[in-house]
Parts: structure tokens; sequence; C-alpha cells
């Protein structure tokens, strides 16, 4: 065989090591580079003038960007994130609210089962029964 083939043993494993550690510190690099690109934008105590300067900021210099905006605003990124987690869970349990009826009663789930009790003690007919719920349901 000639000189030039690259077998795997032929690959120590400290280059592995150092192959695997600067893929990783890449990785971690571009997620942190777009968490800062994302709260410059989430925050809402920033002009758009502010927003402007510190993307282009990011851009231009991108590792002294990141590290100087995560000095300067690294403190409140935690709580824009859990302010915008928390919405959005507000926002989808208000959804499911609506949409099975929540503790108010007036989902379609428990009248179709207040329904389904008015039949079973007879107090309705099954013609009105099926009156009411297809008015439920349509």
């Amino acid at each position: 065989m000639s000189g030039d083939v690259f077998l795997a043993y032929d690959y120590p494993v400290l280059g592995a090591f150092w192959t695997v550690m600067w893929i990783f510190l890449w990785v971690f690099w571009l997620i942190l580079l777009f968490r800062v690109i994302t709260d410059v934008f989430r925050a809402h105590d920033l002009s758009g003038w502010a927003k402007a300067a510190w993307i282009l900021f990011v851009i231009v210099v991108p590792f002294l960007g990141v590290l100087a905006y995560v000095i300067v605003r690294g403190a409140d990124m935690g709580k824009r994130e859990i302010r915008h987690a928390k919405a959005q869970q507000d926002t989808f349990n208000a959804y499911l609210r609506e949409t099975a009826g929540g503790p108010d009663g007036h989902g379609s789930v428990e009248q179709l089962a207040k329904l389904s009790d008015l039949k079973a003690r007879g107090d309705i007919s099954e013609a009105e029964f099926r009156r009411a719920k297809e008015k439920i349901l349509h």
C-alpha cells in the first residue's frame, strides 16, 4: 500500500478528542450567538437603535460583541427567557381552557356530560337528547 492511505488507527485518540472538543465548542458558540440575537430582539427595554447597534456589534465583531452583551446584559437574559416561557405557557393554557371548556363549564364536553346525565335520569326524551346533542356539536 502507498503511504498516503489514511486508516482509522492512524488517527490518534488525542486527535479525536480535540476534534470532538472543537466541534462541541463550535456548536456551543452557535447556540450562544443565536440566543444573544434572540435576546436582543426580545428585550423591550431597548430602543430600535440600541437593538440595531447590538446586532451590528455582534455581526461585525462576533466574539467581542457576544462577550460584551453577556457581560452587560447577561443577568437579565434568563429573566426575559423565563418571562417569555411563562407567557407561552399562559397562552397555551388559555387555549386549552377555551378548547376543552375550562373551569367555567362552557365546554362541549361538560355540556354533553350534563346532557347524558339528564337523559339517564329520564328528565329528557331520546329525541330531545339528539336535538340538544346536535346543537352542542354544531
